[in-house]
């Protein structure tokens, strides 16, 4: 891997940008006006974002304390990953394994969890997800931008033999307004290799494991759940909803994530893989699983030299998700 000289980058909002939806691969001065629209928002309202960088990640500080690390070439990972991730009060809002050793209440289990991220399980019939033998990695390949608030990177979906399978460009906008932390993604699923096909599999997609005080069920778990169409806790798994919304009382405070799916996305609302021990994923992928429908109905095929592309926000925020506004929040992101 080329060595990367240290850098720091600093941001603060002062810029509009419009929406035009594209499907097929453009110059990245145009992909890039495509990724930022819906990032200025009443979240980023003040907030000063730094990026350094040095040859495995890019941290990120929000006034001046650590928000996030965008861990993007490190040898132990399959895949690129966020971690840790502080939200309100300091509190991190992801577990500490597999990066680190088990903190209390963590279960060793799935060490694909890694804190957050963005994979598939069956992608032309090879896992992403998982790690082991015959799975694919997701490697860093270049920064498109590194500026400002901004990281969008290149990387590459290679299966277990080195061959590629397809390519992401994706950009991650920060923000931050008080104790509210935002990460806003956008991935771009290139098919430049030949045609891609997304399968239909539960074990997907833009993914988090959490703090286990956040899961519904386990030793220290604490947490409540709901999303957009009204569920709650363990209803939420395998249901379409715009957004989900999970938090929990830390240190006699409340602090919650929520995730939303951009109503521009493919099959909006998305199906949601979140199970009571910390997992939630959005997947638009899994409908087999999640509806029972017959293996293949939720395939989704790009051809060759064509792109897919979907948005999401990560909001890091104190209360519960009717005293955060979560539902309000939303309307006013997807405008």
């Amino acid at each position: 891997m080329k060595q990367l000289s240290e850098e720091t980058y600093g941001f603060e909002p002062k810029f509009t940008l419009q929406h035009k939806r594209i499907m097929k691969p453009m110059p990245f001065c145009s992909v890039l006006a495509l990724t930022l629209v819906g990032f200025a928002s009443p979240e980023k309202a003040n907030a000063k974002v730094l990026l350094k960088r040095d040859n495995t990640a890019v941290t990120v500080t929000i006034y001046d304390k650590l928000f996030t690390k965008y861990v993007y070439n490190d040898e132990t990972r399959a895949k690129p990953i966020l971690y840790p991730i502080i939200g309100p009060n300091g509190i991190p809002m992801t577990r500490r394994y597999p990066i680190e050793e088990p903190g209390k209440g963590e279960a060793k289990d799935h060490p694909h969890h890694a804190s957050l991220w963005y994979t598939h399980g069956e992608v032309n019939g090879i896992s992403f997800w998982h790690i082991g033998n015959n799975t694919g990695e997701i490697v860093h390949e270049n920064f498109l931008k590194l500026e400002g608030n901004i990281i969008a990177t290149r990387n590459k979906w290679v299966d277990s033999k080195g061959k590629v399978v397809c390519r992401d460009e994706r950009t991650l906008a920060f923000h931050g307004k008080g104790e509210d932390r935002v990460i806003d993604v956008t991935i771009k699923i290139l098919a430049d290799s030949g045609d891609v096909t997304f399968g239909d599999t539960k074990e997907g997609s833009m993914g988090i494991r959490s703090n286990p005080v956040l899961r519904l069920k386990g030793s220290v778990a604490r947490g409540k759940a709901l999303n957009s169409a009204g569920d709650t806790d363990k209803a939420l798994w395998g249901k379409r909803a715009a957004w989900v919304s999970y938090w929990a009382p830390q240190e006699k405070k409340v602090v919650g994530f929520s995730i939303f799916d951009h109503p521009t996305n493919p099959r909006h609302p998305t199906w949601w893989h979140a199970r009571d021990y910390g997992l939630v994923a959005a997947n638009p992928f899994g409908i087999h699983n999640f509806e029972r429908k017959p293996k293949g109905t939720g395939d989704m095929k790009v051809k060759n030299g064509e792109s897919v592309t979907f948005r999401y926000r990560f909001l890091f925020h104190a209360n519960d998700a009717k005293t955060a506004g979560i539902a309000k929040r939303y309307e006013n992101w997807a405008k």
